[in-house]
């Protein structure tokens, strides 16, 4: 009994000596954890409360709309429409990215193309942005998908802003395109610290207008902070800072006139630029043939981009603004104002045209061997007389025509908003003891003069610059930069800022000596080479036809039928209308045309009678 009772007694001691033990755990743990706590709670509580912050909330991009672009006139030469995309957030997904796509290929078709485009965007960004899965969802698709999504929690059918030409090819080379950003078009941006600004945006120009005006045109990206779930679902929008539409561009070119344009070019190949004088607005810049930039927009596809990029007719490249061709006659007007600024040659003296001109025991001819006997200045350039002009050439000197000429912008990149412009060669000693590395081509030799004062030789101009020089002419000798966008329209506010109101300078001519040259080229159009293309006409034209040889004969007569049409000269015209009060300045060529009378100069004709009679005496749309 006694022993019972200790042994009682002993293990009630143990029970509350193992009762306090565990008490004094349990108040030390409870110690310990209340000292996290407080640790946590105000030691550390501004940045974990910053870090909770940033696991709950997810900051997600909203994308701007682009601006719009419309025409003198108003009509839309680019816009935007609603489509629908299939979108997926890696964070809100609930089984890994090839199941969900396998299960959603039974109705939602996926190229491997764009399987691997969505690859690609899905590793470039954020677990909680939106990543494009597939474009142009078809109405059945959409249904089809609508009725199914619970099936698909992080998967979803969302609207997009899609750009649209609905001019289809008519000035498809001012325009441009929007296409995919590249890994490239990111570098470019991350360089210039706008990558950020592109953050949920898919597109990005890459061509004419597109490109040379993004900045403006994109717009600014908006944010919403979205409280999400530990899992990534999205519970509620905490706040939000709403996108900047991109602005509208206002373009100088009025499409009607540019379509026309375009329609005369019809099965050829050639370039054309008019430009309102006054103001260098372009009004036309037509490069034949065009392309339509609605392919371009989510990829290009392969069969259209080899027929384009194969097409020995290059619809890709922009004629007026890379092409470089040697001008022929259309150079004159300016060598000849060259010679009386540079007092070379009295206007008035009449030189004897035998047909030829003999300099260093060689002949040079005019174009057909015919002989125009006694020419002063505007003779020469009324029927083109090349002997005149390869006299001038000695006298004037490569050197002294290079710096005249340049004034007018021949050989120099005009500035035009336009990107990709090329500079052309504007030929002198120094130009020539740069470009050859043989020191016996390096030297300039006095028969290369004369090939160079009629527009031969090594000129290489770009359509744009001949339009431009002409322009000026037109303008008395003020230069006026060419430009296509002439207002700047804000999405928000509306306000409207021109882009170019003042010259970039002017030339110091004397304008009797331009009145000479002028009164010349109405001469070219009234009883000269282009006679025949404005007979009749009620305003009256100043201008210049031009034949630009593109293969060498060696002396041999030109016969276009005997060789390849490839091979056959380039057909030019230069003017302006009326010759009074120039509203607008022209300069074409139609490759491998021939002669500028016959061929390029019609051209011209056909739009000065649309734009100013026909444009004038239409009825306004009520």
């Amino acid at each position: 009994m006694f022993e019972f009772k200790k042994t009682s007694l002993l293990h009630r001691r143990r029970i509350v000596i193992r009762a306090i033990v565990a008490a004094f755990l349990v108040l030390g743990l409870l110690t310990i954890l209340g000292a996290r706590l407080w640790y946590l709670q105000v030691v550390r509580y501004e940045g974990l409360a910053a870090r909770a912050d940033r696991n709950r909330i997810a900051v997600v991009p909203v994308p701007p709309r682009r601006g719009e672009v419309v025409d003198r006139n108003g009509v839309v030469l680019a816009r935007n429409y609603r489509d629908y995309t299939i979108n997926v957030v890696p964070a809100q997904l609930n089984q890994d990215v090839e199941s969900v796509l396998h299960d959603l290929s039974s109705v939602i078709a996926l190229s491997e193309r764009e399987r691997q485009l969505f690859l690609r965007a899905l590793n470039q960004s954020s677990r909680y942005a939106s990543v494009v899965l597939r474009n142009n969802i078809t109405d059945d698709e959409a249904a089809w998908f609508a009725a199914h999504s619970f099936k698909f929690p992080g998967v979803s059918l969302q609207a997009r802003w899609v750009r649209e030409y609905p001019q289809g090819e008519a000035a498809a080379h001012v325009i441009g395109y929007v296409g995919r950003i590249s890994e490239d078009d990111e570098r470019k941006l991350e360089a210039t610290d706008q990558l950020g600004n592109y953050r949920g945006t898919s597109v990005i120009g890459k061509k004419g207008i597109e490109k040379t005006w993004e900045s403006a045109l994109h717009g600014k990206t908006g944010v919403e902070e979205v409280e999400v779930t530990a899992t990534g679902r999205p519970v509620r929008v905490l706040n939000r800072i709403d996108p900047i539409p991109g602005a509208n561009l206002r373009l100088s070119l009025d499409i009607e006139l540019q379509k026309k344009a375009e329609a005369l070019f019809e099965g050829r190949r050639g370039a054309l630029v008019a430009i309102e004088p006054k103001t260098g607005e372009v009004l036309a810049f037509v490069s034949a043939p065009s392309f339509d930039p609605n392919l371009f927009i989510d990829g290009i596809d392969v069969a259209s981009w080899r027929e384009l990029n194969e097409s020995p007719d290059h619809p890709l490249i922009n004629r007026p603004l890379t092409g470089t061709y040697p001008i022929g006659s259309t150079y004159k007007p300016f060598v000849a104002l060259a010679a009386l600024e540079l007092g070379k040659r009295d206007p008035n003296k009449r030189f004897p045209d035998p047909g030829f001109y003999e300099f260093g025991g060689q002949r040079f001819r005019n174009a057909g061997n015919v002989a125009y006997g006694m020419t002063d200045m505007r003779k020469a350039l009324r029927v083109s007389s090349d002997t005149y002009f390869y006299s001038l050439g000695p006298e004037i000197g490569v050197d002294a025509l290079h710096d005249f000429s340049a004034q007018f912008g021949f050989g120099q990149i005009t500035g035009i908003d336009l990107d990709g412009e090329h500079r052309g060669i504007l030929p002198s000693r120094d130009w020539k003891s740069k470009a050859f590395k043989d020191p016996a081509q390096q030297r300039w030799y006095a028969g290369e003069t004369i090939s160079v004062v009629v527009g031969q030789g090594y000129n290489s101009f770009t359509l744009l610059q001949l339009a431009q020089a002409t322009a000026v002419l037109a303008n008395n000798g003020v230069y006026m930069k060419p430009h296509l966008v002439s207002h700047l329209m804000e999405a928000l506010g509306g306000k409207t800022t021109p882009t170019v109101t003042e010259p970039s300078h002017i030339l110091p001519l004397k304008q009797e000596h331009i009145d000479i040259v002028k009164e010349a080229l109405v001469e070219v159009t009234t009883v000269g080479t282009a006679r025949r293309a404005f007979a009749n006409t009620p305003y009256l034209v100043a201008g210049k036809t031009g034949t630009a040889q593109v293969f060498s004969l060696r002396g041999a007569k030109y016969r276009a039928d005997a060789i390849d049409e490839r091979l056959r000269d380039h057909a030019l015209f230069m003017s302006y209308a009326p010759a009074d009060d120039p509203q607008i300045a022209i300069a074409l060529i139609v490759e491998n045309g021939g002669w500028g009378g016959s061929v390029a100069a019609p051209i011209a004709r056909e739009l000065y009678d649309y734009w100013l009679i026909e444009r004038l005496n239409a009825e306004p749309d009520l």
